[in-house]
């Protein structure tokens, strides 16, 4: 399943089959989940974490016993390379962080990529479901029924006053986090990127780059995700993301009917640039390819580039990441060499 799962270069969240996927690339509700008994990952010495790998082993039984939620499997991270843990930071299974340091921790991943559970991260286990386009009242649903039975299995640290308890007070309560992943090319492109996150930023929500905290935004694309977890119920934190993704999406739309309206040769322009850049270039830098592809998704979202498949375009974001690419060529790479591999899986992509 892990080989399947490294290779694979169009995951479910990204073949654009959601509502609003001109916009919203994904979907993603992810529960922060503690083991009652236990310390926190950050304070369990080593024996304690083999005793929570042990339990997480468990939880694996129950979901493929349960049945309903696809197959599962758990791998630990210290049986992979560092170059299979970075495939599948790429590919938002697991985080940065829980790549880092892979003694002591593991990851439980459905076949299909939906669901992944990362096992002693910052907490003991978080449970995470990322959907396509703005499914995220469907993918709240899928990992709450993920969490019923893990909590069938196991026992969680939880306080009738403070909510489920987690090792950042910030997650203490429902431990819920909902996020979409938004392409704003008209945003950026007409200036108003900077003004309209900042005003979204004062209802409670944060924006954070590509893969989460810690990263920058790139190909205009952004994470927008709540900040609060305490004091609110999980369907209030749920819905009050959907609407703002509601009006993010509106001003996006707006933004690129306005480019054009009032640049469309300018636009025309850039678009084509970038595919054929795209299609013929024989080196391809893992930045130069993301704000190209940025620019093409935004020309096939505008009908600007005909019988492009958003799938296809989506899919040029995974097969353009360099742990991606030499996971598939089956060796590590220097810089340039990445950068030719680059170059010639697009072009086959988008020739085929």
């Amino acid at each position: 399943m892990l080989e399947d799962i490294l290779r694979r270069s169009s995951p479910e969240w990204t073949k654009g089959s959601g509502p609003d996927s001109d916009v919203v690339i994904s979907s993603r509700i992810r529960l922060a989940r503690n083991l009652e008994l236990f310390p926190f990952p950050h304070m369990m010495d080593e024996a304690a974490a083999d005793e929570v790998l042990g339990h997480a082993g468990r939880v694996t039984a129950g979901l493929n016993e349960s049945g309903g939620w696809g197959s599962f499997e758990m791998f630990r991270l210290n049986d992979m390379s560092a170059l299979e843990r970075q495939v599948l930071v790429e590919k938002h299974l697991i985080s940065p962080q829980h790549s880092q340091d892979p003694r002591g921790k593991a990851v439980i991943l459905g076949r299909d990529e939906t669901v992944s559970i990362m096992v002693n991260e910052e907490d003991h286990l978080r449970i995470q479901c990322l959907f396509s386009g703005l499914q995220l009242q469907q993918a709240f649903v899928f990992a709450g029924g993920v969490d019923d039975v893990v909590e069938s299995v196991l026992d969680y640290a939880f306080s009738a006053q403070h909510g489920y308890l987690t090792a950042c007070p910030t997650n203490a309560g429902t431990g819920l986090r909902s996020s979409v992943m938004v392409h704003l090319p008209g945003l950026v492109g007409t200036n108003q990127a900077g003004k309209v996150l900042s005003a979204i930023g004062k209802l409670g929500v944060a924006v954070r780059g590509l893969y989460g905290e810690g990263t920058e935004a790139a190909g205009s694309m952004f994470q927008v995700s709540n900040q609060i977890t305490l004091g609110q119920s999980e369907a209030e934190i749920v819905n009050n993301l959907i609407g703002i993704s509601g009006q993010i999406i509106n001003q996006e739309r707006k933004a690129r009917a306005l480019l054009m309206s009032q640049a469309r040769e300018q636009v025309e322009d850039r678009v084509w640039r970038a595919y054929g850049i795209l299609r013929t270039a024989r080196i391809l830098s893992s930045d130069e390819a993301l704000k190209l592809w940025s620019d093409v998704r935004m020309g096939a979202e505008m009908n600007l580039i005909r019988g492009l498949s958003r799938q296809v375009v989506n899919e040029l974001l995974m097969i353009t990441r360099p742990a991606f690419l030499q996971y598939v060529e089956g060796r590590e790479m220097s810089p340039f060499e990445r950068d030719c591999k680059r170059a010639a899986l697009v072009r086959e992509r988008l020739t085929s």
